[in-house]
């Protein structure tokens, strides 16, 4: 079961870093005024979204405790980040406040996993 779940939570540093360096690979072009959100991005944050539900979960038959408050904040942030790049996707070039935001939310994200407790 621990092999299991060291396996998901590659998974889900994997979706970090997809949608974090998507943000990271778009700043040329968001100081152009020409940033939009990239596909691997959008896999990015619904990867991270679908292994974080199969992380806590598998946190209960592991005997593990699980910080319920930590978690609810993080999915909420995780969700704005969801919903800003789903309501931008389409367009060409988004505005020039989506990517930084995005980059902001994902980073907050990554504080909360490694210094909430």
């Amino acid at each position: 079961m621990e092999i299991l779940k060291n396996l998901i939570l590659a998974l889900h540093i994997i979706g970090v870093v997809a949608l974090l360096g998507g943000v990271i690979y778009q700043i040329t072009p968001m100081r152009e005024g020409k940033g939009r959100i990239l596909p691997a991005m959008m896999h990015g944050a619904w990867t991270m979204l679908v292994t974080g539900i199969i992380l806590v979960g598998l946190q209960y038959p592991l005997g593990n405790d699980v910080n319920n408050v930590k978690i609810t904040v993080k999915l909420v942030v995780l969700i704005a980040i969801i919903v800003i790049a789903l309501v931008n996707r389409k367009h060409e070039a988004v505005a020039g406040w989506v990517l930084p935001t995005i980059g902001g939310l994902t980073v907050l994200n990554l504080v909360l996993a490694t210094v909430w407790r």
